[in-house]
């Protein structure tokens, strides 16, 4: 995993993420579950990934999706060996595939916060909210790795640009709130 610091400071409890990120005490040697959404038991999803072709599910979970307005959706994140499926799941549609070939980086604060940008310079980007933030970097950054030998950048920064839609591109500030 390649990180790229910002040039902060760094503080014993942003270890865990090789000193670049604060990290709840939760958050730390946590075991992962992978698929907490069960999908051979959502026939539903099980027929998107059988007729995409995917084999293996490495995460699945509820996550919010910002939209390019600004309004929170939630989606279905399942990260497999081949793509990334963002689905609705009040009506079991698939919203985005996004090949993880097409993934350039993920984007994340150096705050202790649930927020994550995955990078897709050929369309546009998606900023998401997860409480398994931690889980879903570290899979996406394995599965890029077993799928194309390449190695996904892993960006830390309390303010980086993404491609909210194809002709938008917005700018995301983290800010440490007081008694924090």
């Amino acid at each position: 995993m390649r990180l790229r610091p910002s040039d902060s400071n760094v503080t014993e409890d942003q270890e865990p993420f090789m000193g670049v990120k604060v990290r709840r005490k939760a958050s730390r040697r946590h075991e992962y579950k992978g698929d907490y959404m069960d999908i051979p038991s959502r026939p539903y999803l099980m027929k998107i990934l059988q007729k995409q072709g995917d084999k293996q599910v490495f995460f699945a979970d509820k996550v919010l999706k910002f939209t390019s307005t600004g309004k929170m959706k939630r989606r279905i994140l399942m990260v497999t060996d081949f793509a990334v499926y963002l689905v609705d799941p009040d009506t079991g549609t698939l919203k985005r595939r996004i090949a993880l070939a097409a993934v350039d980086r993920i984007c994340l604060s150096e705050l202790s916060d649930n927020f994550f940008a995955i990078i897709v310079p050929t369309v546009y980007d998606l900023l998401m909210a997860s409480t398994r933030k931690t889980e879903i970097v570290t899979v996406l950054v394995d599965a890029t790795k077993n799928a194309s030998e390449y190695e996904l950048e892993v960006d830390f920064s309390n303010r980086f640009e993404y491609n909210a839609s194809a002709d938008l591109v917005k700018e995301v500030q983290f800010e440490e709130a007081e008694g924090t």
